[in-house]
């Protein structure tokens, strides 16, 4: 009978990697879409015009904050969709901790629950903060 409930876990394991294996790989390929399109739009739309050095002009206001990069992509403007697929691929990881700590509570692992859990409080609240390292 042990052996059985051995070879469940070891097959919900399994289980879990390749779930985990296939979010990171969806997720880069779909970021990575994102920002080809992207880019292909933003160069049809901006690619003729001659880049100007001798004025530094800065990151677009609405790229910088969830809401104004969504506006962004809702108004079709390329640096915004840029920005949406590098957001998707930062999410990507993330998401990652967050099926982990899922696997880990449907395996009863409480251990490896918290663990996962205060990555996510150091992911959470670096990003709320602005600092890193």
């Amino acid at each position: 009978m042990i052996d059985i409930k051995q070879n469940m876990s070891k097959f919900k394991d399994k289980d879990m990697q390749l779930l985990l294996g296939q979010v990171l790989r969806a997720g880069t390929v779909i970021s990575i879409g994102i920002v080809f399109i992207g880019g292909v739009y933003y160069m049809i739309r901006h690619g003729h015009g001659v880049a100007d050095y001798h004025v530094f002009k800065g990151v677009p206001t609405f790229v910088s904050t969830p809401a104004g990069v969504i506006g962004g992509v809702l108004s079709l403007r390329g640096q915004a969709i840029i920005q949406l697929g590098i957001m998707l691929l930062i999410a990507t990881p993330i998401l990652r901790v967050v099926f982990s700590t899922i696997g880990f509570v449907l395996e009863k692992d409480y251990k490896y629950v918290g663990i996962s859990l205060l990555v996510l409080l150091i992911i959470f609240t670096s990003m709320l903060s602005g600092h890193v390292g």
